[in-house]
């Protein structure tokens, strides 16, 4: 059985999300929930360059922003010289 002809434009299409998709995250992620967002954010990123996505930008972009996300986390966690993290006040 052959594959389907409109498989490989699928496939970019669905990269091409997962591009923007690690941008707005990564973007997201700067202000709120950066532990769960920025991880999210460089997998989609490396995931959609694996595809071949045409927005290579976008997914460089989002790959930085899950970075930073990951800096910004840590500075928060040990801003003050000690490592302390809580939901509460």
């Amino acid at each position: 059985m052959s594959a389907p002809v409109h498989a490989a434009p699928r496939s970019r299409r669905d990269a091409d999300g997962l591009a923007v998709a690690s941008f707005v995250l990564g973007l997201v992620g700067l202000l709120v929930m950066n532990l769960l967002l920025g991880p999210a954010a460089i997998v989609m990123a490396l995931v959609a360059l694996a595809r071949s996505t045409e927005r290579r930008g976008r997914a460089f972009l989002g790959l930085a922003l899950g970075v930073a996300d990951l800096v910004v986390l840590a500075f928060l966690v040990t801003g003050n010289g000690t490592v302390s993290w809580g939901f509460g006040g």
